[in-house]
């Protein structure tokens, strides 16, 4: 892939471009805050995202629209996340120093993306409206959530069930609702799905052949179609991780099995997928331990 342009062309009013972001602010002072509440913006292209592009140490980025990949690399083997708009990433930071591994992160951009960059005149703003702060707090929380949830998916032994898990995962976030199924509008090539679920492509395209078979994930032009009902597995991964976490911390999903494992956001519940209307997009429909379901864009 090619290597990446990008360009600050422009100044955002955050909160306009983030609506799940605003409603966080009282009525009476949200229209204030949105007019104070901008920041500059970084536009990238598709191709990998170079050092040269990253935002100042200290910067924290918030994804108005777009998707990256993020992987991080140890032993020769990657673990993948894809990121979407109201994400929040701190793409400058690497290794903790006390981490006892040594690591590689890489960023590669799929899709066109903004990012705006949250510095020192956006946080000053941001202390008159302390509702943010948390709402902000709160968005990290839940990306933790997530890659508990992957790690979770990564641990079942057939590479199918992992690829149908996490198809069903985007969709929470991303699919849009439809007769015949739910359309999962991402263009996600075989390579890239066998990082997500820590397989090797050639098995991750065997897979997928009898999700098709089975009429459970079909591909189509622009993404993914899937039929049916989320596989049970990831129903129970949300409960689970809600009932057997101690007090004062935050929910995690369970690990799962771990047997053949070869290594790989929601404060508000919303109804389950067969309750939607048509070309709606599609709810988090395993989601059910009062984590907020993520908004598609």
């Amino acid at each position: 892939m090619s290597r990446n342009t990008f360009s600050f062309t422009e100044h955002a009013q955050v909160l306009l471009e983030d609506p799940d972001l605003a409603q966080a602010v009282p009525s009476a002072r949200r229209s204030e805050a949105i007019r104070e509440c901008t920041a500059e913006v970084l536009t990238l292209h598709p191709g990998e995202w170079p050092s040269a592009a990253l935002p100042a140490a200290g910067t924290v980025t918030l994804v108005l629209e777009g998707l990256l990949l993020r992987r991080v690399g140890a032993g020769g083997c990657f673990g993948a996340e894809l990121l979407g708009s109201g994400d929040l990433l701190q793409p400058w930071r690497g290794a903790h120093p006390a981490d006892a591994l040594a690591t590689s992160t890489g960023w590669r951009v799929l899709e066109p993306t903004r990012l705006a960059l949250l510095g020192p005149t956006f946080t000053r703003r941001l202390a008159r409206y302390p509702q943010l702060t948390g709402a902000l707090v709160g968005r990290a929380l839940d990306r933790s959530r997530q890659l508990a949830i992957n790690m979770a998916i990564v641990h079942q032994p057939r590479v199918d069930t992992r690829l149908h898990m996490l198809l069903w995962q985007l969709a929470g976030r991303w699919g849009r609702v439809r007769p015949d199924g739910v359309v999962v509008p991402l263009r996600l090539t075989h390579s890239l799905l066998a990082e997500l679920v820590a397989a090797r492509r050639p098995t991750v395209s065997r897979a997928l052949a009898l999700l098709a078979e089975g009429r459970r994930a079909l591909p189509i032009e622009g993404g993914w179609l899937l039929c049916g009902v989320p596989p049970g597995e990831l129903l129970a991964l949300a409960p689970v991780a809600a009932r057997a976490q101690p007090r004062g911390e935050e929910p995690a999903a369970p690990a799962g099995r771990t047997e053949h494992g070869d290594g790989a956001r929601q404060a508000h519940r919303r109804p389950p997928l067969a309750d939607r209307r048509p070309e709606r997009p599609a709810a988090n429909a395993y989601a059910s331990g009062g984590e907020r379901a993520v908004r598609s864009r």
